[in-house]
């Protein structure tokens, strides 16, 4: 299991304070006995110097926008974006509109992410972030992840690791549900994301079991399931 989780994670350091050599230094946690992780996912401004450190290997490198509080207008977005491309970004972590959403702009919303999906390249993985914590309810839950997939995200992410309610077992069932369905509907591959409070081996092992659960064994792969954590790397390689 613990394998399974570190190829599963998003290596994530996203603390606003960060310098370079932090950065450098964290990065060397990507790759261990236990094989390497699936992405790392870092802040825009060390995008960079993430695909000079991974130039040659298998790892990732994901970034985020609009970030955090999804409160930024299309057009600073879709700069953002574009420099985030130049720069090397593999995998957008991108938060949707929520607080629009909560106030019924969901046509709003669909449309920024579909604008967003139009950005990126098609081989740019976008993972669009629901913060479930501040959607709360599992219906609206699961309405989000639906628009959110049907206007184009690849991955639907549970938080941002920034508010106090992060992922729970609850949300990514009803997230896992949507996606279930999606897949057959859409025919093109899903994913999910868990993010927000996943700090032991214990919890990610829940939350990976869930997803055995309502999709297969099979199905857990870094193409289809994600898990991200700065803190859990170091319960793993202890």
């Amino acid at each position: 299991m613990r394998i399974l989780i570190f190829n599963l994670l998003d290596l994530t350091r996203l603390n606003f304070e960060d310098t370079e050599e932090v950065i450098i230094e964290f990065f060397q946690k990507a790759q261990s006995v236990l094989g390497h992780v699936a992405a790392v996912c870092i802040f825009p401004r060390f995008v960079k110097l993430a695909r000079a450190q991974f130039a040659n290997s298998p790892v990732k490198i994901a970034t985020v926008v609009n970030f955090p509080q999804g409160s930024a207008s299309i057009s600073a977005v879709l700069i953002e974006i574009d420099q985030v491309l130049q720069d090397g970004a593999q995998e957008i972590d991108l938060v949707f509109p929520y607080d629009r959403y909560l106030g019924g702009e969901r046509e709003y919303c669909r449309d920024f992410i579909a604008t967003c999906r139009t950005a990126c390249d098609r081989n740019i993985l976008l993972k669009v972030i629901l913060e479930v914590g501040r959607l709360k309810y599992l219906d609206l839950i699961a309405e989000a992840s639906k628009d959110m997939i049907d206007a184009g995200a690849d991955f639907i992410k549970t938080s941002t690791g920034k508010i106090t309610e992060g992922a729970s077992l609850e949300a990514l069932a009803v997230m896992l549900a949507v996606i279930k369905d999606k897949q057959v509907q859409l025919k093109r591959p899903l994913g999910v994301k868990v993010a927000g409070g996943v700090k032991t081996v214990e919890q990610a092992a829940q939350y990976i079991q869930l997803a055995d659960h309502i999709l297969g064994k099979d199905w857990v792969t870094p193409k289809h399931f994600r898990i991200g954590a700065s803190q859990l790397v170091d319960e793993l390689l202890t």
